[in-house]
C-alpha cells in the first residue's frame, strides 16, 4: 500500500519552489529521507536537496539550461523575423517595438563606447533582451508551470524552476563570459605586453624603474582583485535581485492557504509586487548591459605609452 502523502509545510513549499531540476553524478549511498529514498548511483536526476549536494560540481540544472536556451532561441527568432520584415515605411506592431529596442541600444552603445568594434552593439542587444526575457519569467505565477511539470512527470515532488536568473550558475557564467571578452579585447587592442603592463604598472608607478619593479606585486594584486570582482559583482547583482523578487512571490503565494481574507490580501500584494517588479526586471537587464558596455570600453582604452616608458 502506498504511503499517504500530506500537503507540504510552508517551509517545504518554499524550498521546493527554490530548488532546481538537477541531473548529475550521484555517489554511492542512500539519500532523501521522508517522502522517498534515492539509492540510485551514477548519472541520474536528484530527488532531493541532499542528493543535489552530494553531486557537487558533477551536476547541471536542467531547468535553468532549458529555459535560458529556449528564451535565447525565442529572441533570435523574433529579431530574425523583424530583420526580414523591416522596410522603409512606418513600422507597426511588433516590428515597431523591435525597432525601438534596437534604436535604444544603438544610442546607449554610442554614448558609452567611443571605440570602433562592430561586435559591441549586437552584444549589448543580446544581453539586454536575453536577460530581460529570463527576468520576465519571474512574473509568471509561481505555481502554474511547476504544477504542470509535476503533473506531466507524475511526481508531486518534481523540481522545476522557470526563472534562469535566480540560478547563480547562469548569472555568474554570463558575468565570466563578459570577463573573458574583456581580457580578449584587451590583448587584441593593447597587445600582450600592453595588457601585462596594465596589470603590473597600475595604479602605482614612478619614473624610477627599480621602484616600479618593487611595486609590481602590489599593482598586480590590486588589479587582479579589481578584474575578478567585475564578473562576480555583475553576476551576483543580477542573481540577488531576481532571487529576492522570486522569494517574495513565493512568500505571497503561501498566504493563499491561510484563509479567505488573508488570501485576498495576498492577491492584492501579488499584483502590486508584480507591477513594481516590472521595473526591477527591466532595470537589472539595463544595468547588466550598461556595465558590459563600460567594461568593453575599458578593455579598448589604451593608456598613453609615455607614462610607462619613464
Amino acid at each position: 500500500m502506498a504511503a499517504e502523502e500530506y500537503p507540504p509545510t510552508t517551509t517545504e513549499y518554499i524550498q521546493h519552489h527554490l530548488t532546481n531540476w538537477t541531473y548529475g553524478k550521484l555517489p554511492e549511498g542512500s539519500y532523501c529521507d521522508g517522502y522517498q529514498v534515492q539509492e540510485t548511483t551514477g548519472w541520474t536526476v536528484a530527488k532531493c536537496s541532499e542528493a543535489m549536494s552530494a553531486m557537487g560540481f558533477n551536476a547541471i540544472h536542467l531547468d535553468s539550461m532549458a529555459w535560458s536556451i529556449g528564451l535565447g532561441l525565442l529572441f533570435i527568432g523574433v529579431f530574425r523575423w523583424a530583420a526580414k520584415k523591416a522596410h522603409a515605411g512606418v513600422p507597426t506592431g511588433l516590428l515597431n517595438f523591435v525597432e525601438i529596442i534596437i534604436e535604444f541600444i544603438d544610442k546607449t552603445v554610442k554614448d558609452g563606447f567611443q571605440h570602433k568594434n562592430a561586435m559591441i552593439a549586437p552584444l549589448a542587444l543580446t544581453i539586454f533582451v536575453w536577460v530581460f526575457l529570463m527576468n520576465l519569467m519571474d512574473l509568471v505565477p509561481v505555481d502554474w508551470i511547476p504544477s504542470l511539470a509535476m503533473w506531466i512527470a507524475g511526481d508531486s515532488h518534481f523540481y522545476f524552476k522557470i526563472v534562469p536568473t535566480t540560478d547563480p550558475n547562469i548569472t555568474l557564467s554570463m558575468g565570466f563570459t563578459v570577463f573573458l571578452l574583456m581580457i580578449g579585447f584587451s590583448i587584441v587592442k593593447k597587445g600582450f605586453m600592453g595588457f601585462v603592463k596594465e596589470l603590473t604598472l597600475h595604479p602605482f608607478h614612478t619614473n624610477n624603474i627599480f621602484v616600479n619593479i618593487l611595486l609590481i606585486p602590489i599593482n598586480f594584486t590590486l588589479e587582479s582583485i579589481s578584474m575578478i570582482a567585475k564578473p562576480i559583482s555583475l553576476g551576483l547583482r543580477l542573481f540577488g535581485n531576481l532571487y529576492a523578487g522570486e522569494m517574495i512571490f513565493v512568500l505571497i503565494a503561501t498566504m493563499y492557504t491561510a484563509g479567505l481574507i488573508i488570501g485576498i490580501f495576498g492577491g492584492f500584494l501579488q499584483i502590486g509586487w508584480a507591477i513594481f517588479h516590472i521595473l526591477i526586471i527591466t532595470l537589472q537587464a539595463f544595468v547588466f548591459m550598461v556595465l558590459t558596455i563600460v567594461y568593453m570600453a575599458m578593455a579598448h582604452h589604451v593608456e598613453d605609452e609615455d607614462q610607462f616608458t619613464h
